[in-house]
């Protein structure tokens, strides 16, 4: 994967911090981007420590012009950007008869939109490259649902089927688009969990452990690979069993 270039958006800490760390052992150039720019700039020192190289761009996934200057800075950069990881989200969990348009509408923008808008920032050259790989970190509650979090689960659910098409739109250039829906990471995002709450989740997992963020990077690289080639519009369930 030498000489690629990595955009990870939600890079700042968790997931996204675990892909960009693992794609840059692998020799790949990464763009980190998130809004905490202070956080990104230790991600990137701790990639440039293990001997990768990383750069940091603000990025506002709730705003297309915000989107949009990232990308033409990496591409100012780089040249081009071949592998994108989509994992910046987030949740205004609450039960759908009191949830506000508002939190609805943030969640999907953020989640769902976001990524369509960063996809469409780099096709284009790898469409002329003939040559890419889309990543888009979809969830367990898309695919299972889960009470209280009808917004998230509908834009991580949204992420599969914008997967799924995008992957027959863009097969005929060598471009393989898949998604990865990890179970419950401990990250930032579980970190809010009571023990009585952590110990319901466990009874559900056959692995009996939460996963860890590096579990999720594997699958990443894996599916960022030139071995994933043959592979598109797949769901990688990371979830230790939890959904089967």
């Amino acid at each position: 994967m030498n000489h690629r270039t990595a955009f990870v958006t939600g890079a700042s800490r968790g997931i996204g911090r675990a892909c960009a760390l693992a794609l840059a052992t692998r020799g790949v150039r990464v763009v980190v981007a998130a809004r905490d720019v202070g956080r990104l700039e230790e991600a990137a020192a701790e990639i440039r420590a293990a001997g990768g190289e990383a750069w940091v761009t603000a990025i506002d996934m709730t705003s297309a012009d915000s989107i949009r200057e990232a990308f033409s800075r990496a591409v100012k950069e780089f040249g081009r950007v071949d592998i994108l990881v989509n994992n910046a989200g987030m949740t205004r969990d609450g039960l759908a008869m009191r949830m506000k348009p508002d939190d609805w509408e943030t969640v999907l923008r953020t989640n769902l939109t976001g990524a369509f808008l960063a996809i469409q920032q780099v096709m284009p050259a790898m469409v002329r490259e003939r040559w890419g790989r889309i990543i888009n970190i979809s969830s367990v509650v898309g695919e299972a649902g889960n009470p209280g979090q009808a917004n998230y689960v509908a834009s991580k659910a949204g992420l599969i089927g914008l997967t799924k098409s995008l992957a027959q739109e863009l097969a005929s250039r060598s471009i393989t688009v898949n998604a990865v829906a990890p179970g419950f990471i401990d990250t930032d995002m579980t970190q809010s969990l009571s023990p009585q709450q952590r110990d319901g989740l466990l009874a559900r997992i056959p692995l009996k452990r939460l996963g860890r963020a590096e579990d999720v990077a594997a699958g990443v690289c894996f599916l960022a690979s030139e071995e994933a080639g043959y592979i598109t519009g797949h769901v990688l369930d990371i979830n230790g069993g939890m959904y089967m």
